[in-house]
């Protein structure tokens, strides 16, 4: 279905008081058009009507005029650089969107990521969940690790006793 015919149904769902399946609509669109600022803005009001401020601050994030309660609602519930990037559904490079403002949060939020990464990264190539908590996880893994080490061997050591027990 056509943008302009999808944001029509948008305007009558919301009219008519179905405010999921508005939601629903335009999420789809931020989806085919994930660089498309006015369907951002969009789905932040819709979200408002639910009393969301962390999504409403998600889709209005590249925007001047947002809320900064809202902004520091999103900020809380996607709380590392990498979550933020995943959030944001960002496709392509900052440049392509329309305000300067915009390119430049989208700036910052890569940076970010790159240095939580210790890497560079994109758009096109956001870090999953996995990939961004496993720098955490790495002295993690290698505790449990060495665990696993010194319980295989306490268990090898109480069994060659009990060997050399028997027959003695």
């Amino acid at each position: 279905m056509p943008l302009r015919a999808t944001l029509a149904r948008v305007d009558a769902d919301l009219a008519a008081g179905r405010v999921p399946v508005a939601r629903q609509r335009l999420r789809g669109l931020v989806s085919s058009f994930p660089n498309d600022l006015m369907l951002r803005r969009r789905l932040a009001e819709v979200y408002r009507l639910y009393g969301e401020p962390a999504e409403a601050g998600r889709w209005m994030y590249l925007e001047q005029d947002r809320d900064a309660d809202e902004t520091t609602a999103f900020a809380a519930r996607y709380h590392t650089a990498p979550q933020r990037m995943r959030a944001l559904a960002w496709q392509g490079s900052e440049s392509l969107a329309r305000t300067t403002f915009a390119r430049e949060q989208l700036a910052s939020v890569r940076a970010e990521c790159s240095d939580a990464m210790g890497r560079p990264v994109d758009w096109d190539a956001v870090p999953s969940a996995a990939q961004a908590d496993s720098r955490r996880n790495a002295f993690a893994d290698f505790l449990a690790g060495a665990g696993c080490l010194i319980a295989v061997l306490a268990f090898l050591a109480i069994w060659v006793n009990g060997l050399v027990a028997l027959f003695d």
